[in-house]
């Protein structure tokens, strides 16, 4: 099948665009490469520390002639995601064993949950935590003794700071292991249910808890297609992950044998073998194409406009929200899942899932085929999906047919002819929304503007009853150089009541929502943002304010707007209290939003 065209020209411009930082980057990841089998340039006094409590794998160790494989962690049991990673490691090391490796665990990386943190001073950490866990990750690897690195995260900001760090040691394979979602707790329309009920004193505190438990009850990811899931979807489109490995349950005989292929798989492409395969060859401009595809495909969270951005800059390719946006256009939206469906992740992977998504995209031509994955030189081997044949693992070929079309279609028959996400640009700046779940009547909306500088103060406005006419919530002071940019879900049931009751209604923040805001209008991301100085710092209450989904505008709609000197904000109760007064510097330094607000890329 041809590539299409659209997605050909965002290619090449993404390829001309970084051409001279791809190539500085890859000049220096050859080089290391040149530089032969990294544990070949240590001394011996190097080598008996990095081996000194390996046991019966010292010789094999000290002969440098077996790969060694480097295991980077987020194993926390805070995280149900990453609970399972507790019995990794003895597996990892009995696989190893068996492939004729040995493997050492080279370091842990932090792995906060945004689900504990939503609404409270550590979310405030959150998006600072990606850069953290990169910088983490380059430190567990700067030891210099891996053949290959096996990454063990699953979460939102897991995922894209451990591909930061595998982009920064571009020289060295990567294989990304998951662990899995948990298994399908109530339904997601029947918590959101009573999470609203909630928000209007319709239920008492007990039943909100019941229903969070209910939702949230075992290992594994979190089942709603939130931030963690997408990320998973984006290892296996971008090729990191082994076929099919995304959304199998933890716990189960197909996951144990997934993640002992991913250990065999990570020895079998190192530079000792003879199908070398390292990271920063994989994470080239075709692999980032894919991953913005996979995303618009699916709905996934507008996290990753942040995200992938970022990831993208430590390999040396540059992303620009024009390229999300056009590429939106032009890929269908094909999955429906929680917030966009009533669908989890387990009904979506029963459905068909990501082998047939793969194959379709594919065969429409909005794939890059020839994209280099750990499991070869064609995207064509994430079309089959794993099976235990005998307890044997296999693979065959995916399903050819939804199996479920109120939950995944063919992209000839999608729920929409585009992606949903689109890019706002007036002059309040540039931000994205996603639309995928929105009602068509409610993509355009123009009304007066009520300010805030906070979550807490939008929630007081609701409760002392002051939202009775159309709003547009402008909720300033949310980027990362402000408070660290964290998520906005707790405004989703007041936001949610207020549209329930008549009311035309959007918000507008230079803060995160995710994919949370569902049904409500959230122009999100808005940069650069009211600390920098962005025009969202010129907004009064009663501004009439346009957010048009459909032409790709947010503007205000008041004379003399752009001489208006800026609003000021008392920022100071962002600087102390949980953790924050570690993150002075990542404040001050982080960069604006439209290109991943990162500080060490």
């Amino acid at each position: 099948m041809t590539l299409h065209p659209v997605i050909a020209r965002v290619t090449d411009r993404i390829r001309a665009r970084s051409e001279a930082t791809r190539g500085l980057y890859l000049e220096r990841m050859g080089k290391a490469v040149s530089d032969g089998p990294v544990r070949a340039h240590l001394s011996c006094g190097n080598q008996a520390h990095a081996y000194a409590a390996m046991g019966a794998a010292k010789p094999a160790l000290a002969a440098a002639k077996a790969p060694n494989l480097g295991i980077v962690t987020a194993y926390n049991d805070m995280l149900s995601a990453h609970q399972p990673y507790e019995a990794y490691p003895a597996l990892i090391r009995g696989a190893a064993a068996k492939a004729g490796a040995t493997v050492q665990v080279a370091g842990g990386v932090p792995a906060m949950c945004d689900g504990v943190t939503q609404g409270q001073p550590g979310m405030e950490l959150s998006l600072f935590s990606r850069d953290v866990i990169a910088l983490a990750a380059g430190v567990a690897l700067s030891h210099n003794c891996f053949d290959a690195a096996l990454y063990l995260g699953v979460c939102d900001k897991i995922v894209p700071g451990l591909v930061m760090a595998a982009a920064a040691f571009g020289h060295v394979p990567a294989v990304f292991v998951p662990a899995g979602p948990m298994t399908s707790g109530i339904p997601n329309d029947e918590k959101s249910r009573v999470r609203n009920a909630f928000a209007e004193g319709r239920a008492s505190r007990e039943e909100l808890m019941a229903a969070e438990m209910a939702s949230y009850h075992g290992p594994g990811t979190c089942t709603f297609y939130g931030t963690a899931n997408t990320n998973q979807m984006l290892m296996e489109v971008m090729g990191l992950h082994l076929p099919g490995a995304s959304f199998v349950n933890p716990g189960t005989p197909l996951r144990e044998a997934l993640t002992v292929a991913a250990v065999e798989r990570a020895a079998a492409i190192t530079a000792l073998g003879n199908d070398f395969r390292p990271a920063g060859e994989i994470l080239d401009e075709r692999a980032y194409v894919n991953g913005i595809v996979g995303l618009m495909a699916t709905g996934g969270s507008t996290n990753l406009v942040l995200h992938l951005p970022a990831m993208a800059r430590a390999s040396g390719v540059l992303l620009d929200l024009q390229d999300f946006a056009d590429l939106s256009e032009a890929v269908p939206l094909m999955a429906k899942v929680y917030p966009n469906g009533l669908a989890d992740v387990n009904h979506f992977h029963a459905a068909g899932g990501l082998q047939f998504l793969i194959g379709q995209l594919l065969d429409a031509g909005l794939l890059h085929p020839d994209a280099r994955t750990v499991a070869g030189d064609e995207l064509a081997a994430y079309r089959r999906e794993p099976v235990l044949t005998g307890g044997r693992l296999a693979w065959r070929d995916g399903p050819g047919a939804s199996l479920n079309d109120r939950i995944l279609r063919p992209a000839a028959t999608p729920f929409a002819a585009s992606g949903g996400l689109k890019l706002l640009a007036g002059n309040l700046g540039r931000g994205v929304i996603k639309v995928s779940a929105v009602a068509p009547e409610r993509h355009v909306i123009e009304a007066p503007a009520r300010v805030f500088h906070s979550q807490n103060a939008v929630k007081a406005a609701f409760r002392a009853g002051e939202f009775t006419a159309d709003t547009v919530v402008v909720l300033r002071f949310q980027g990362p150089q402000a408070n660290g940019m964290p998520e906005l879900h707790s405004l989703t049931p007041t936001l949610s009541v207020l549209q329930d009751r008549g009311l035309k209604v959007a918000l507008v923040t230079d803060g995160r929502m995710s994919g949370a805001s569902g049904k409500v209008p959230a122009a999100i991301h808005v940069s650069p943002e009211a600390a920098a100085g962005g025009p969202l710092a010129r907004l009064r209450d009663g501004d009439l304010i346009r957010l048009d989904a459909v032409a790709g505008t947010l503007s205000v709609l008041a004379e003399g707007f752009e001489a208006r000197a800026p609003a000021t904000a008392d920022l100071s109760a962002n600087e102390h209290g949980i953790g924050r007064d570690l993150f002075a510097a990542f404040r001050r330094h982080a960069g604006p939003a439209d290109t991943g607000a990162a500080l060490v890329i």
